[in-house]
């Protein structure tokens, strides 16, 4: 069999001849002898495949062949992703996991622990304000009683905050979108509902406004960056709707820096009532501004490494860090899966608890959520607490809540886990921003393997946009154009997926050290920023509270390379401290400060912005 003809023609004969099992190959007969005869034709396969005694010889002589031979399969391209699908991976505070926090709840408390405890509010004594401007600095609690007693209409409140904000926001600039129309609309309706006596929860007819990272339906959400600045939502953002539904009314949208990042936003600085030459601290510019300015009764914020914190301290006023978990992120921009959180911030203790009533709970939409015990205690003891005291704690606070009856416990250096670079942070970053990042290399024609470095430089604190690049001189045009989103979501890109897990593992090792740390203390009291970084790994909550009212001293260094504006000076203003809690004690550490707040003004000063 010399010729390629014979070598067919003997292939041909073998196959007929073979008792041929369509069942067991699962190709049939007719698509066999196709099959093979071409795959003899077209290689020297086919002296492999004269000879063979079987189907399956046939089979495996020729399949090299005849997948050479077959058209190249058509891969499915992978699914888009935006800024906010989740990951399969989830983060869990509590050392021991979730289901143990759930096992050991339901054994402590059985199912009493996940039922809502209403917030009360306290009826109104004494006389009614009657000026615009002494009802507008009234805490919110205290609003939401003057128009549950039907002292004070939703419409009147809300038409106040609206304009102060109208006239205010030249100066702040915290307004990113002011709802005028639909603020005054839910106003009506919640007086009407009132006088048809119905009451919808502790917030009814109480305006508000919100951070501009939340979907709010129909109305822009812009992310604090101009490429978003017309970006709408078709839906709200699931603290919308429970605040909607417990009867709060929404007056605007308020600042976020850039991406959630510093005072800065697409419209220029926020800026600090207190103090107007210094900004407002971010990334909750807006809330923090406008609820110290008395613009709104209460605002909400967000947080993944200081962003509640800082403009809290940074304005003179009351937050809650929450817990993470204890409050849905859904329809918020995302930076972090495994930190974000959202928590009110306000100008007394009481408001934060009234409104975390409202806000904190599951939420199928957010797998990070539990639904945790919380009852605000307007009269807790504080010698039955165990309160731990920094070194560094204000020495005025330590001394005020033990005049109440702390028994300070001192406190040394919190733990630590070496090699954890930032637990992964920046991969967070480049996940949730890789189609945006994206969008603009290609917009710009960057190469992101190669990207310009930036400058390793600090800003005079609250002065001057962020930095440019390294190398660009000032007024030129800024190549990482919109925002200095290098390396903040570019950085993340490089990080090995091995190197993220190791972060994450060490991360847990935190986690588990802290729990040893805090395990007989309720909560403590440290330095004002001492450990935001850290508990942003951890998850433990916060309240931010005035204690002492002087000229503050904010950091920041020295003016940087293109900087030139000289350091500012101050006027005084309240100055806040922290108290850090065990997880799940925000209610215990809001009982804390309560008892401060009833012993002290500092929270009821306000800025002069005539």
């Amino acid at each position: 069999m010399d010729s390629p003809l014979e070598y067919l023609e003997q292939a041909e004969a073998e196959l007929a001849a073979l008792d041929y099992d369509e069942a067991s190959t699962g190709v049939d007969r007719r698509q066999f002898m196709f099959r093979s005869l071409v795959a003899a034709a077209a290689s020297a396969f086919g002296a492999r495949a004269v000879g063979a005694q079987t189907t399956a010889e046939y089979l495996d002589a020729t399949a090299g062949v005849w997948q050479r031979l077959q058209p190249p399969v058509q891969q499915a391209p992978p699914v888009p992703l935006g800024n906010g699908e989740a990951p399969a991976l989830q983060f869990m505070p509590y050392p021991a996991g979730t289901g143990a926090l759930m096992e050991r709840l339901v054994r402590e408390r059985g199912a009493a622990a996940f039922a809502r405890t209403p917030h009360a509010i306290e009826r109104w004594n004494g006389v009614v304000p009657t000026s615009a401007e002494d009802l507008a600095f009234l805490p919110a609690h205290r609003i939401a009683a003057l128009i549950r007693e039907r002292k004070l209409t939703s419409r009147r409140i809300t038409d106040i905050y609206l304009e102060r904000l109208e006239r205010l926001n030249p100066t702040l600039n915290c307004v990113v979108t002011l709802m005028k129309e639909s603020a005054r609309a839910e106003a009506d309706a919640m007086d009407a509902e009132l006088k048809a006596g119905r009451i919808r929860g502790p917030l009814h007819g109480v305006p508000y406004g919100i951070k501009d990272l939340f979907a709010t339906k129909g109305v822009p959400t812009s992310w604090g960056a101009a490429d978003f600045k017309d970006q709408v939502f078709d839906y709200d953002a699931e603290i919308v709707v429970r605040l909607r539904s417990a009867g709060a009314v929404l007056l605007a949208k308020l600042s976020t820096g850039l991406f959630a990042q510093n005072d800065w936003w697409y419209g220029g600085r926020t800026n600090n009532p207190w103090n107007l030459n210094i900004g407002s601290s971010g990334s909750s510019a807006g809330p923090g501004s406008a609820t110290a300015a008395g613009c709104v009764a209460f605002a909400i914020g967000t947080e993944t490494q200081g962003s509640i914190v800082s403009p809290a301290i940074r304005n003179g006023i009351s937050a809650l860090r929450p817990t993470y978990g204890r409050v849905s992120r859904h329809g918020g921009m995302v930076l972090s899966w495994s930190q974000d959180r959202v928590g009110p911030m306000c100008r007394t203790v009481e408001d934060c608890a009234l409104v975390f009533s409202v806000l904190h709970g599951v939420d199928e939409k957010d797998a990070s959520t539990v639904t945790t015990p919380f009852r605000f205690d307007r009269a807790v003891r504080l010698a039955s607490l165990r309160i731990g005291v920094d070194a560094n704690a204000p020495k005025e606070l330590v001394a005020q809540l033990t005049a109440l009856g702390m028994q300070p416990k001192p406190i040394g250096a919190r733990p630590t886990v070496a090699g954890m670079a930032g637990g992964g942070l920046n991969a967070e970053y480049a996940a949730a921003f890789d189609s945006y990042v994206q969008r603009k290399a290609k917009e710009y024609g960057l190469d992101l393997n190669a990207l310009p470095e930036r400058a390793n430089t600090q800003a005079s604190f609250g002065n001057t946009p962020p930095a440019l690049p390294a190398g660009v001189a000032q007024g030129a045009p800024n190549p990482m154009a919109p925002a200095d989103w290098n390396p903040r979501f570019v950085g993340g890109r490089s990080t090995r997926a091995f190197e993220f897990i190791n972060n994450q593992r060490r991360r847990l090792m935190l986690v588990q050290a802290w729990g040893t740390f805090m395990k007989d203390l309720d909560g403590f009291i440290g330095a004002p920023n001492a450990d935001v970084g850290p508990n942003a790994q951890t998850g433990h909550p916060c309240v931010v509270l005035p204690y002492t009212f002087d000229v503050p001293q904010f950091g920041g260094g020295g003016a940087r390379a293109n900087d030139s504006t000289p350091a500012p000076t101050y006027k005084p203003q309240p100055i806040c401290a922290v108290i850090t809690g065990s997880l799940y004690n925000d209610d215990l550490i809001l009982s804390i400060a309560h008892q401060v707040q009833q012993a002290t003004d500092f929270h009821t000063r306000r800025p002069s912005l005539s």
